[in-house]
């Protein structure tokens, strides 16, 4: 493994564990901030430490990169959506315990590819299929309050809302994200995080302290920020597809992190719908690393042409000679490599 290769997957394991505190350490400091607040605080961290970023990163930028109006709808989307899910995941904290929420985040992975398939007509296949139902089935076992009553934990419904209000999200940004990531990153803190606070005042809700305000916009720099740029960074050397398997770590750190931090108790119920949930996102994490995998392929054509004046359909150059001739003729293109990605079933 060369260097580049291994510093890379610690990038991609260091942006699981940062994203991973999340979790326990806004249950602590929910005891001192109330939670619209503390969405908005978390994502304004962010946003100003991606900000900041941006600014160094400014001169390396192509102008293409940058978002435009064509892509405002799903800029808008993505930003209400960003409103919504850490208002409905702090509110959700409150009330569940911090390992259950960490686990429910995984949620996201089966509310993304289902509205995938049904909004935006993207295809799914059997393995992320069976890792969507997993997930789904230890995600309501994680839900339920009581199971002889089948009464539901209203802490674990509003963390799954969150989900799928990520899941939508992704979506939209997956919309844009062709474009420059630090600008969307950024927008989607500051704008945000903005919007989280405004509603924080409209709905009347107590502002905390100063040093508790720093400490959440720190924890939200760390978790979300820093998160996601070494997330960028690793995916740099190793992909999309092994960089999300490296990061799919987070939730099962973050359940880790609560029961040391937070004391939290274990029972059956958790265990078991922790083997579950280990068993969809590696099922998950699998299919993600199959459906993209690439291969660099060598071609070589030969065809036959008549005697009348033809044209090329073809993208690679070629170097032999053409002439006029009343019969057929063959001839074949010299080879070309072509790297291009490969699904499967």
């Amino acid at each position: 493994m060369s260097n580049r290769k291994a510093i890379a997957i610690i990038y991609a394991v260091m942006a699981a564990v940062f994203y991973a505190i999340n979790m326990p350490l806004s249950k602590i400091l929910l005891g001192s901030i109330p939670a619209v607040c503390m969405a908005g605080l978390l994502y304004l961290g962010a946003g100003i430490g991606m900000g900041i970023l941006f600014l160094g990163h400014m001169k390396t930028v192509d102008k293409g990169e940058f978002l435009t109006r064509e892509d405002l709808p799903y800029t808008v989307g993505m930003v209400v959506l960003d409103i919504a899910a850490p208002i409905c995941l702090m509110y959700g904290l409150e009330h569940t315990t911090s390992a259950n929420a960490s686990l429910l985040n995984n949620f996201e992975i089966a509310a993304t590819a289902v509205i995938a398939l049904v909004i935006f007509g993207e295809a799914i296949s059997k393995r992320l299929c069976i890792a969507i139902i997993l997930v789904t089935i230890s995600s309501i076992l994680l839900s339920l309050e009581d199971i002889s009553g089948l009464q539901f934990s209203w802490g674990s419904l509003l963390v799954l809302l969150a989900a799928v209000c990520w899941g939508f999200e992704n979506n939209c940004t997956r919309k844009i994200s062709s474009k420059n990531t630090y600008e969307i990153v950024t927008i989607k803190g500051i704008c945000s995080g903005l919007g989280s606070l405004v509603t924080a005042v409209v709905i009347k809700e107590s502002f905390p302290e100063i040093f508790s305000v720093l400490l959440a916009m720190l924890l939200g720099f760390v978790a979300y920020g820093l998160s996601i740029f070494f997330y960028i960074k690793a995916q740099h050397d190793l992909g999309a597809a092994k960089t999300s398997a490296y990061y799919a770590i987070a939730p099962f750190v973050g359940a880790f992190l609560s029961f040391l931090l937070l004391k939290e108790p274990f029972s059956l119920r958790y265990l078991t719908a922790l083997l579950i949930m280990i068993l969809g996102t590696v099922t998950a994490t699998v299919d993600t690393l199959i459906l993209h995998h690439q291969h660099l392929h060598t071609h070589t054509i030969t065809h036959t042409h008549d005697g009348s004046t033809h044209t090329h359909q073809f993208t690679h150059s070629h170097d032999h000679k053409h002439f006029l001739r009343e019969g057929n003729h063959e001839h074949t293109h010299s080879a070309w490599e072509e790297d291009h990605f490969h699904l499967s079933s």
